[in-house]
């Protein structure tokens, strides 16, 4: 229990030090993606992003990331692009991280977050980054040839599962 509590901590240590460490950075799309023009989904598209476009990474906001492309500056889901390097390659740094971000969808008040059970406010403010322990983390990733063979060990099927119906708002119903 203590070393779960442990490695959360260090977990949330890195997300709160992860706007200092994108300045600089370089990606590349892992999915096509809109360009927008402010960090919300509903926000004005400036352009089109395909996969595998590089990008240079200027700042964090939520779950946006700002980047000039080749193409024009502006903001796109962070979770479209893989830092450090071309789609499919693994990447060094907090990148594994990211999906525990939040971040504002659109320009409603509605505000997306991922939240960790058991944590209260004593074990945030006492929480420490430890570089070696985020490295571990993220060596328990793995690629897709990896996670295939793991699949066709197991017998595991591929399921195609459809969408919810859309409702008038745009909403699952």
């Amino acid at each position: 229990m203590i070393k779960t509590i442990r490695c959360i901590h260090i977990l949330l240590a890195a997300l709160l030090l992860m706007p200092l460490a994108h300045a600089g950075e370089s990606g590349a799309l892992i999915k096509a993606d809109e360009l927008k023009a402010e960090p919300f989904r509903d926000a004005k598209t400036v352009a089109k992003l395909a996969v595998g476009d590089k990008v240079d990474i200027l700042k964090k906001d939520g779950g946006w990331l700002k980047v000039k492309s080749a193409k024009r500056s502006g903001w796109v889901r962070m979770l479209s692009v893989r830092r450090g390097g071309a789609p499919g390659k693994a990447t060094a740094g907090a990148s594994g991280l990211a999906s525990l971000a939040s971040g504002r969808a659109g320009t409603g008040r509605v505000v997306a977050t991922t939240g960790i059970r058991g944590l209260n406010e004593e074990d945030l403010k006492a929480a420490k980054y430890d570089e070696a322990e985020v490295k571990l983390t993220e060596s328990f990733s793995t690629g897709r040839t990896e996670a295939k063979k793991f699949a066709d060990k197991g017998k595991l099927k591929a399921q195609k599962v459809d969408y919810l119906p859309q409702t008038n708002a745009g909403e699952a119903k």
